[in-house]
């Protein structure tokens, strides 16, 4: 009880040190996993782990098989998560560079690190193209806490985000189906027998899944199932698929919730979001749980069969070779620089996936007496913590070393996508600022996505809101809702990071009313309010620029506007095309000959 009690506080401290810090998770899991397991046998008197989680194959906190058992189920939903985020406009949307990177790149990574484990290690083929398949991974969950805190091009840090989403459940998947081809043979996987039962685990695989993912959303869709169950039913459903398809054909469960998640999520299920909220608060607890076991249960003899100079070489091939080659034959004819293909060949931490996966795997064949899987578990917990330790301590400086680093950050997050705001987001994209919008009405997400502006349907009060690392160049917030108290909570909230240049909200009627008493933050106007934006841009949905003379001439056409009511000051546009906000104190601003006053309404014959 001590143990497991332990495991479970040691993990959600292990996640608290990765929040404080803003490092992936996965390394202070690991460490401490390594740390109570086998470098705790350098420390304790007769040898033995703080925390054993199998001894003598029947004693310890998992005896038995149990382990793999807890090991299976937990990377079982793991993958389900996974396959839920996947999504098919998604992969039509990202752009050619992506696609090649979850294709082309995933291919070079396959053969040559499959070749280069064989050459360096003399491992057979088949470990060493499962080792291959284990690392073809770099899930978001560890490049996304390196990239919040970097200030990058947005083609840079959306090509680095979508590779790690999509290519989680894709490599995954070839782990899954490497691992089951070196299974099914029991040493002869070339021959018909084992080629037919790998054809097995890939009909049931699949059936499973498909079946089962359109049997739930169908009863979902019913509302056969009460709301507070909801959550804990599908659980108990990813576990029966893959407890079931394991039992028609072995090793075929995994393949079966990742193949459910993929078409889960690509149902458009009412229920979805509140379903992965959940299934991500699982997995948290699982990973934190998954990984410090996983560590703990690596032997001192693991760890010393890679402790020599061809593990420092295959991670060397690895880093230097095999990522590079497959990124930049990924990106021929982009548009990206070499400095910005530089930088994406840097980054590319192995996750919890490969980690998971490898350890469940390596200890299974080694059950088997597969030759040489004894140096799958470690191999792979070495690219995995000699990436995370390498990307979150290097990314910082080498973005700056090869000039992606921006030095000022002009994106601007608009919280609210009403019409007007939509409006002004189109005109600010048209003039070469990077805009993303957040809102919790689909409609007005789905309008903005017609326009083809960057939006995102979330809600501010979220935890997690600033884990899209497309935020990465972000400096201005203007927070846009009716809502006063959102407003407010979004200045409060992000002002510090993601308003850095400037934080604005639109005023409240209550300002609006009190013109002596005009909030340092206010947007635009302080007679505009968000019911003033909202008929203004019903009425008359279009922005005008007006060349100015000078500072006075400026004033004088704001009163115009002011008396007209039809029409809202937005923006100053410089002689340079620079865009700056005008707030609601606008008679601060700085004009020069040649300046434009940008508004929002209907063509006024200004002075």
């Amino acid at each position: 009880m001590l143990e497991l009690a332990g495991i479970i506080i040691l993990g959600i401290l292990a996640q608290w040190v990765a929040w404080k810090f803003k490092i992936p998770a996965i390394l202070p899991l690991i460490l401490i996993g390594l740390l109570v397991g086998p470098v705790s046998t350098l420390i304790t008197v007769d040898g033995s782990k703080w925390i054993e989680p199998i001894w003598n194959g029947k004693e310890g906190l998992f005896p038995g098989d149990n382990l793999f058992y807890f090991v299976s189920l937990a990377i079982s939903i793991i993958l389900f998560e996974g396959g839920l985020t996947l999504k098919r406009n998604e992969i039509k949307n990202v752009g050619p560079v992506i696609t090649k990177l979850i294709t082309v790149g995933t291919i070079i990574t396959f053969i040559g690190a499959g070749v280069a484990a064989y050459y360096t290690f003399n491992l057979g083929w088949k470990i060493s193209f499962l080792f291959s398949a284990l690392i073809i991974v770099t899930g978001p969950t560890v490049i996304s806490p390196i990239l919040r805190n970097i200030p990058l091009k947005k083609d840079v840090s959306a090509v680095l985000k979508w590779e790690g989403i999509l290519i989680d459940p894709i490599g995954a998947l070839v782990a899954v189906l490497v691992f089951e081809f070196i299974s099914v043979g029991e040493g002869q996987a070339y021959t018909k027998t084992a080629l037919i039962e790998f054809g097995k685990i890939l009909l049931f695989g699949t059936t499973f899944g498909f079946t089962f993912a359109h049997a739930l959303a169908f009863i979902i869709r019913k509302n056969w199932i009460p709301h507070y169950l909801l959550n804990v039913v599908s659980l108990s459903v990813v576990l029966l698929v893959f407890v079931e398809s394991d039992i028609f054909a072995h090793e075929s469960g995994l393949l079966a919730v990742v193949v459910m998640g993929l078409v889960m999520g690509n149902s458009n299920l009412p229920n979805l979001k509140e379903l992965l909220y959940f299934k991500e608060s699982l997995s948290v607890l699982l990973i934190s749980m998954l990984f410090i076991v996983l560590a703990a249960n690596i032997n001192i003899e693991d760890m010393k069969l890679i402790y020599n100079w061809k593990t420092g070489i295959l991670f060397l091939i690895i880093i230097f070779l095999i990522r590079p080659l497959g990124v930049f034959l990924s990106t021929r004819g982009s548009g990206l620089k070499t400095n910005e293909k530089l930088f994406i060949s840097w980054v590319g931490p192995r996750g919890i996936v490969a980690a998971g996966i490898a350890s469940l795997f390596g200890t299974k064949l080694v059950q088997k007496g597969v030759p040489g899987a004894e140096y799958i578990t470690p191999l792979v917990f070495m690219v995995v913590l000699g990436t995370v330790l390498l990307n979150a301590t290097t990314a910082r400086p080498f973005a700056k070393m090869v000039g992606v680093f921006l030095k000022s950050s002009n994106g601007i997050l608009m919280v609210g996508a009403g019409t007007f705001s939509r409006l002004i987001a189109k005109y600010l994209q048209d003039n070469g600022r990077h805009v993303v919008l957040i809102d919790s009405n689909k409609e007005n997400i789905e309008a903005a996505r017609d326009m083809s502006l960057s939006a995102e349907e979330a809600n501010v009060f979220a935890e997690d809101l600033t884990n899209n690392v497309e935020l990465s160049d972000i400096g201005y917030l203007m927070a846009l809702t009716a809502s006063k108290e959102v407003n407010q909570h979004a200045l409060n909230r992000f002002s510090k990071q993601l308003g850095e240049n400037g934080a604005f909200r639109l005023i409240t009627n209550d300002e609006m009313q009190d013109t002596n008493n005009t909030p340092q933050e206010g947007l635009f106007s302080h007679t505009d309010d968000y019911i003033n934006l909202s008929e203004v841009a019903r009425d008359y949905p279009r922005i005008n620029e007006l060349e100015l003379k000078s500072k006075e001439h400026y004033l004088e056409n704001l009163d115009v506007l002011k008396e007209e009511r039809e029409a809202i000051p937005l923006f100053i546009k410089d002689n340079e095309g620079e865009l700056s906000i005008i707030p609601a104190r606008n008679e601060t601003m700085n004009i020069e000959a040649g300046n434009r006053l940008v508004y929002l309404g209907k063509p006024i014959e200004l002075i």
